[in-house]
């Protein structure tokens, strides 16, 4: 005699399968009635995720570092903060010239955010682009969001409470817009900051006397003209050298 085995399955379709509010009329009513009832059908799953770091916490405060402080530094220099109605985008503008910095944007900012940025040579420069996408970046980096031309610029307080985050978020303004000259005929040595924001300058010069330097101050730069002086800072930002 011969068994036959008729295999059953017993798992129906759900019947929205497939369909969006944006679909079908049945979805949709579903979705409004949540959002009228302010009810959040993936709180549990969001809170779990986070907590797995699946998905990273967008309101806490960034962890203090030489790297944040850096990254600050950098984003002042060379970046800018643009908002849109469900994130912020932050987006560092770097030369082409200088790829290994681009590179270390890169993993600074996977440290931070736990979330790798995009990476980009652009078309019409000889320029990297490097782009990350999350809630809250202009708060948590404590950088204005938009244009900073004209807006005053201060370096986050917890920066002056130790000389290693002055170092790091100097390196990061000097690795953004910074030139380092030699004229070995007349030894004539140029360490120079260039920004047009005048409060970012009193903060870069500032910090510089800080540090025991005596920077010279023009309307669009602060500058280091001794050649102890040029050369000594040089080294203690290790300018140009990334781990």
């Amino acid at each position: 005699m011969v068994y036959l085995t008729v295999a059953r399955n017993d798992k129906v379709t759900p019947w929205n399968k497939g369909k969006t509010k944006f679909t079908d009329p049945n979805v949709k009513k579903i979705s409004d009635t949540f959002k009228t009832k302010r009810l959040d059908n993936f709180s549990k799953w969001r809170e779990k995720s986070r907590v797995m770091g699946i998905i990273p916490y967008t309101t806490k405060d960034l962890v203090k570092s030489k790297e944040l402080a850096f990254l600050i530094g950098l984003s002042l220099g060379d970046g800018n903060i643009s908002k849109f109605p469900r994130t912020e985008c932050l987006r560092l503008t770097l030369g082409s010239d200088k790829p290994r910095l681009a590179n270390y944007a890169v993993e600074v900012i996977k440290q931070i955010f736990n979330k790798s940025p995009s990476i980009i040579k652009r078309y019409n420069s000889n320029c990297f682009n490097v782009t990350i996408y999350q809630k809250n970046l202009g708060k948590r980096l404590n950088i204005p969001i938009g244009a900073r031309g004209s807006l005053e610029i201060l370096f986050p307080s917890w920066i002056w409470k130790k000389k290693q985050y002055l170092i790091s978020i100097l390196k990061g303004l000097f690795e953004a817009e910074a030139s380092y000259c030699v004229h070995e005929k007349t030894y004539t040595y140029n360490f120079e900051f260039s920004n047009r924001n005048f409060s970012l300058l009193n903060e870069t010069e500032k910090a510089l006397r800080i540090l025991g330097f005596n920077p010279e101050r023009r309307v669009t730069a602060v500058r280091l003209r001794k050649k102890i002086e040029a050369i000594d800072f040089k080294n203690l930002i290790n300018f140009r050298v990334y781990p």
